[in-house]
């Protein structure tokens, strides 16, 4: 489901037709999140630490309204769940597109994210054909770099979609913690927004058992 935002009574109206002309509208955020206890969770389960990650990501960024609109024929749509679509990697060293829909408990999401992986790596073509990436949450992961910084790819025109990136696992004072990178399209969201989902994601990763 979805609906359209009203621009006469859209407290943001000004800074979306400001940023919205922008040929490189985006806003992008990096900083360390502390997932000792979702890998913890993860493994405590036979589960994949990524899909914990994941799940956790794809959650926190559905908590955040701003992160679920898209600018879609010069309107603003909000969606009430987005979906994530993430990158698997195949053993060429290429990789696929898989979409998943975090609306599980952890527990669940473990083994459906694993079976959507199996899935996926059985198609040929990263974006299948007829795909509609409106709504979508783009996820990424580069396990083998704690990174500060990150620049991810963008279309032209300019598109509204989410992006996220998780970085590789690294030790401070007996704790894991993982670089993570949000982008998103500055005439929606603000880093109050981006702010909001790194508090949410914190507090869904230290709250699993």
């Amino acid at each position: 489901m979805k609906r359209i935002i009203d621009l006469e009574t859209f407290p943001r109206r000004s800074h979306y037709e400001f940023f919205k002309s922008y040929a490189y509208p985006y806003m992008g955020i990096t900083a360390n999140v502390d997932v000792t206890n979702l890998i913890a969770a993860a493994k405590r389960r036979g589960g994949s630490p990524f899909l914990a990650i994941l799940w956790t990501a794809a959650t926190a960024a559905n908590s955040v309204p701003e992160l679920r609109q898209r600018i879609v024929d010069d309107k603003i749509v909000e969606y009430d769940h987005c979906n994530t679509a993430h990158t698997v990697v195949l053993p060429d060293g290429t990789f696929v597109n898989c979409q998943t829909d975090c609306r599980r408990s952890f527990d669940e999401f473990l083994v459906y994210g694993r079976e959507r992986q199996e899935e996926a790596k059985q198609r040929h073509g990263f974006v299948q054909p007829g795909d509609d990436e409106t709504e979508l949450i783009f996820v990424s992961c580069t396990p083998w770099i704690s990174f500060t910084q990150v620049i991810q790819p963008t279309p032209i025109p300019a598109d509204s979609n989410v992006r996220i990136v998780f970085g590789k696992f690294f030790e401070q004072e007996g704790r894991k913690l993982m670089p993570l990178s949000v982008q998103a399209n500055h005439a929606l969201v603000d880093g109050l927004h981006v702010g909001q989902f790194y508090q949410r994601f914190q507090e869904i990763a230290d709250s699993v058992r």
